[in-house]
């Protein structure tokens, strides 16, 4: 059998990017190119089924082998990295019997992982890591998901005499920018629930998730000559930031946690004759969410007052929720899960998920979907890395839920 890593090694050699400016589905066609391997993959696997529709899903069953009556289980991933960074040409680097040091990622650009600003690096001493080189992200998210689901298929087909019931394989692009399952066929794909493979370290399972939205203000400022621009000038990027500066600093990504929310500035572009600005918002509480998407209107209402009402757009639009309100009638498949992570000798780690999965869309869709750990550490970045161990570890969970259930 092929292992998990060298389908991991493979799978982040493909640039998958997903881009949210783009209105096509999927965002990108180069996350096709890995979308259609993975369906090439598993029919040489015999998974007779395995396909990919005209929206970029892949979807395939490995039937039941036994005689006992059991739910079907789905397991799913997405194949697309963040826009924040560069997934083009990634050169992993394998740490092998990490000292449990500081890692030199790129000498020549001096960019290190150090323990002291990671200090979860620590637990990983004596394992394998798999880190970048410095100059890209990793793809760890969530082509570590992708690879062990891929590495259970192929224990199922390889290993008869391990009994299950029906399983469901899905794999997804552009979930990194929101759309992930935008027309995802959840009555076709027929699983009585799912788990997706989308967390972080190992023993993280997660049924509660970031209500979101996202917002765009564009600033329509007014160039004149500086040397004749007393009284009439309007500078845009001077706008721009003012509105920034009225949002509470406390409430920022760097300085909350746990079931804090946040506003976050994630792109700012622009000159003295217009500006635009990208946030995102995030909270547990569906109230406090739209507090903070009524506060942000406020401010935009306050400079338009001052500046005059056509030099501030403000745009909204809410993009998940939490799924824990769909899960919670459904509790037994996190207890499923959490038996399967100590089987597999995973002390379980519940916590909310500051962020969004596919999962939690699919909740809402009618197809309660809790996530569980991948392995990867500082996503979207390239500082991110994976421990080996962790990988396989996810692979023998997912084994166990197909057990236990």
């Amino acid at each position: 059998m092929e292992q998990v890593t060298d389908k991991f090694l493979r799978y982040v050699s493909y640039d998958t990017q997903s881009d949210d400016s783009s209105n096509l589905q999927p965002s990108t066609d180069k996350q096709l190119v890995l979308l259609n391997l993975l369906v090439d993959e598993l029919k040489a696997l015999g998974v007779s089924d395995a396909n990919i529709d005209r929206y970029g899903y892949v979807t395939a069953t490995i039937p039941s082998n036994t005689d006992r009556k059991t739910p079907t289980v789905g397991f799913l991933a997405h194949v697309d990295t963040s826009p924040d960074m560069s997934g083009e040409n990634v050169n992993p680097q394998i740490i092998s019997n990490y000292d449990g040091g500081d890692i030199v990622l790129n000498r020549e650009l001096n960019v290190r992982l150090n323990v002291a600003d990671f200090p979860e690096m620590k637990a990983y001493k004596g394992q394998t890591l798999i880190t970048t080189d410095g100059t890209t992200l990793l793809g760890a998210d969530d082509k570590a998901g992708v690879a062990e689901i891929m590495w259970v298929a192929q224990y199922l087909q390889t290993h008869p005499e391990f009994k299950h019931g029906t399983v469901k394989i899905g794999f997804t692009p552009d979930e990194e920018i929101g759309r992930g399952v935008n027309k995802f066929d959840v009555e076709k794909f027929g699983a009585d629930y799912a788990y997706t493979f989308d967390g972080g370290q190992i023993g993280e399972l997660e049924f509660e998730n970031f209500n979101a939205a996202s917002a765009r203000i564009i600033v329509q400022g007014r160039n004149i000559h500086p040397g004749y621009a007393k009284n009439r000038m309007l500078n845009a990027i001077l706008i721009a930031m003012e509105l920034n500066a009225l949002l509470p600093p406390e409430q920022r990504p760097e300085h909350t946690s746990d079931y804090e929310g946040f506003y976050h500035a994630v792109k700012i572009e622009g000159d003295v004759e217009r500006a635009e600005l990208q946030y995102i918002i995030r909270d547990h509480d569906l109230n406090k969410l739209e507090q903070k998407k009524a506060y942000l209107q406020s401010c935009a209402e306050l400079l338009g007052k001052k500046y005059g009402e056509n030099v501030i757009r403000l745009s909204m639009c809410n993009q998940y929720y939490n799924m824990r309100e769909k899960i919670e009638p459904h509790f037994h498949i996190i207890d499923v899960a959490r038996k399967a992570m100590e089987k597999a000798g995973v002390t379980p780690v519940i916590k909310p998920v500051r962020g969004g999965t596919d999962g939690a869309r699919l909740s809402y869709m009618g197809l309660p979907c809790p996530n569980i750990f991948a392995g990867g550490h500082n996503f979207h970045g390239k500082y991110e890395f994976i421990p080996v161990e962790s990988m396989e570890k996810a692979c023998e969970v997912m084994l166990n839920i197909i057990e236990v259930q």
